[in-house]
């Protein structure tokens, strides 16, 4: 149960005036379904307008509050995408089009009869020979406070919200701030010159100022930083087993290539905290090909070794399915028992893996989030391996966790880098491994980019590539098109390209993406890894664990409709054998500067760090880590500067906190729990409850 002094913040926004079920819906889409949503809601920027009598006093582009009165409304043609429009004059007879695109136009009619006179407040441009204002901000009654506006808040909206209802419900949401205690040190208020929380809230909604916004930033990354050190403490209390492995297995493993200094390293460290009885949390950081899945197997084998078993999570159930080949493949000498569990496992199969489980004859589990339901039960779980980790939420990795008769070790793995500046913030609970090096004879991977409009010369070369008895990937960016099939050079959907693709070259060309049956995806990947198929068209379904050396050429259209990290991802599928590889990324027309960008960083290094590293300064203050698919709330309030400015002091502080008192047990600490709460860190507020 939550404090008692937050209850005003966790009210329904029904509780506000004004708010129905009407407003509750577009209230929802943002998130906004509590008073504290609305207070933390913060103004996206500020827009100063200045007052103009006539249209003649103004400039285009400049943003104006003006009465204007409505004179004629004229609708688009039928089945038209052109804007509904109203015309309107200002009292000089100046004519100005306000135009609406899209559903918001159904509210025109009733915003502007015509006849009425309204304050208008807008961008003024110009639209042929006539000035426009397309989506006005503000249509409102006459009064004199428009006149004597200077500068306003701009919100997120979702349709059937405004910019002024939206502003009401803030102001009403902060008149309920409650008094809370001070979670911040004293002399580090002081020293930064930060105002308290609600005089932080109430500031960010009337002004750009930076200390009130750093405060709220700091606030939400101490809450983050808590949270994660909360995890880290959790893990330390519960009593693990010290597993020393004798090396017997792992001699046996007899690997066709020598072991990188990288990879050595995070051995040494991963058997070293395995020694202990406090349980591993370690994240494993590796470049794409840098030998993830080698650290990995050393790793169970350890414990193995000393009588425990081992369990790999992986995202997909392809992904699950490559682990488990590899694995089985590189286990044969040590006579290890290995089995793959999948939602897909039924009845005896299903039966015999989770007896196995239960009596110890299975040692090492692969699957999907299967692996971690109720009904699956292990003798003695000694070591979980998570790959993939931003894909699965703290809670998840939890869950797992608590399947063993004492808390086993947790090594988690990740091949999309991090960049350094933003570990802490995603990983802040976990000791770091770096593989930064390569297998040596990799070579690098020729990256060309190439226009759309060449595409016939791309599937000419891989008829070439594929006569030449290699094997090929194409990657779309979704599976199917939604107006229909359009014209070749413009596809970008999956199953368009395959059957323009198969009609070229017949059963050589097999189909993968998410929406197909798992046993078809199946079939169509055991086809094109045995070779009896040359081309597999894919989403990025294949991003991560597809491994066919003798695939080497990738070809990614449309390829600036990608992330960086997601480029990097999907051309590391190539270049895993001994044959020199290439990967194509087909452009579209028209690139914005961040594309152009992009690609050329693509060109220019396969570093996949350097790569991390250059798309956060390209993504700016965009979605600082990524995809979020674990469904953990994404940072709300600090960006991507104050992020990399007070991360380093919030985190800091946070481990003074949990290290001084032993878990918020201080005045400063109990105030600090309800960071928590404000900021829904779920799984903190889970143990501090001690569940």
């Amino acid at each position: 149960m939550r404090p008692e002094a937050l209850n005003p913040l966790f009210a329904e926004v029904q509780s506000l005036e004004g708010v129905g079920p009407k407003l509750m819906k577009p209230l929802e889409k943002l998130g906004l379904t509590r008073v504290k949503d609305l207070a933390y809601h913060l103004p996206e920027r500020f827009v100063s307008r200045r007052a103009i009598a006539d249209l003649d006093a103004a400039s285009e582009g400049e943003q104006v509050i003006i009465a204007l009165t409505a004179v004629e409304h004229r609708a688009p043609r039928p089945g038209s995408r052109g804007p509904y429009r109203v015309l309107a004059q200002d009292r000089a007879g100046n004519i100005c089009a306000l135009s609406w695109f899209g559903k918001a136009a159904y509210s025109a009619k009733k915003l502007l009869p015509v006849g009425e006179t309204r304050w208008i407040a807008g961008r003024l441009d110009r639209y042929g020979d006539m000035l426009q204002i397309v989506h006005p901000d503000h249509i409102e009654e006459a009064s004199a406070a428009q006149m004597e506006r200077q500068s306003e808040p701009v919100y997120r909206l979702s349709e059937g919200l405004t910019q002024p209802r939206v502003a009401s419900l803030a102001a009403q949401a902060l008149t309920r701030l409650p008094d809370l205690p001070e979670w911040i040190e004293p002399s580090q208020l002081a020293h930064s010159g930060w105002p308290t929380w609600a005089e932080a809230l109430r500031t960010g909604h009337v002004s750009t100022d930076e200390k009130a916004r750093d405060r709220l930033a700091y606030d939400e990354l101490l809450a983050n930083s808590l949270a994660l050190l909360l995890v880290k403490a959790e893990g330390r209390r519960r009593k693990g087993a010290a597993l020393v492995g004798d090396g017997g297995l792992r001699s046996k493993l007899h690997l066709p290539f020598a072991l990188t200094g990288a990879q050595t390293r995070s051995i040494a460290e991963i058997e070293g905290d395995m020694a202990q009885e406090s349980p591993m949390l370690r994240l494993l950081q590796g470049d794409v090909g840098a030998g993830k899945t080698v650290v990995a197997l050393n790793a169970m084998l350890i414990a193995v070794e000393a009588g425990k078993q081992a369990a790999l999570l992986a995202p997909t159930e392809i992904l699950a399915r490559q682990h488990f080949e590899t694995l089985r493949k590189m286990l044969g000498p040590t006579g290890v028992e290995i089995a793959l569990l999948t939602g897909r496992a039924k009845g005896r199969e299903r039966e015999s893996i989770l007896m196995g489980l239960m009596d110890g004859s299975i040692q090492l589990l692969v699957g999907t989030h299967a692996i971690f339901q109720d009904t699956v039960n292990y003798r003695d779980l000694g070591l979980v391996v998570i790959d993939e980790q931003h894909r699965f939420g703290v809670a998840q990795r939890l869950s797992l966790a608590a399947k063993g008769r004492r808390a086993p070790h947790t090594l988690a793995m990740t091949a999309t880098p991090i960049p350094r500046s933003l570990t802490l913030a995603q990983y802040g609970e976990m000791d770091v491994s770096r593989l930064d090096e390569l297998p040596p004879g990799r070579q690098a991977i020729d990256t060309r980019v190439v226009a759309m409009d060449r595409v016939e010369d791309v599937v000419a070369g891989v008829e070439r590539h594929l006569a030449g008895g290699q094997q090929a990937y194409w990657v779309c960016p979704m599976v199917r098109e939604i107006d229909g099939a359009p014209d070749l050079a413009d596809i970008a959907a999956a199953e368009a390209r395959y059957a323009a693709l198969k009609e070229r070259f017949g059963d050589a060309v097999v189909l993968v993406h998410g929406q197909l049956r798992p046993e078809v995806k199946d079939a169509a990947m055991e086809r094109f890894a045995s070779g009896q198929a040359r081309l597999l068209v894919a989403t990025t379904v294949i991003e991560v664990g597809v491994d066919v050396p003798s695939a080497t050429l990738m070809v990614i259209e449309q390829a600036e409709r990608f992330g960086l990290a997601q480029l990097h991802q999907l051309r590391g599928r190539v270049g895993r054998g001994a044959e020199k590889s290439t990967c194509l990324l087909l452009r579209g027309g028209a690139l914005s500067e961040t594309g152009r960008a992009r690609l050329a960083l693509m060109r220019e290094t396969q570093d996949g760090f350097r790569i991390a590293e250059e798309d956060l300064a390209l993504r700016g203050g965009g979605e600082l880590l990524g995809t979020r698919q674990s469904g953990e709330a994404a940072f709300r309030i600090a960006d991507l500067d104050q992020v990399q400015r007070l991360l380093p002091a919030a985190h800091a502080d946070a481990r003074l906190l949990m290290e001084r008192d032993g878990g918020l047990t201080s005045q400063r600490g109990e105030a600090a729990r309800l960071l928590l709460y404000l900021f829904e860190r779920d799984w903190g507020v889970q143990l501090l409850r001690g569940g």
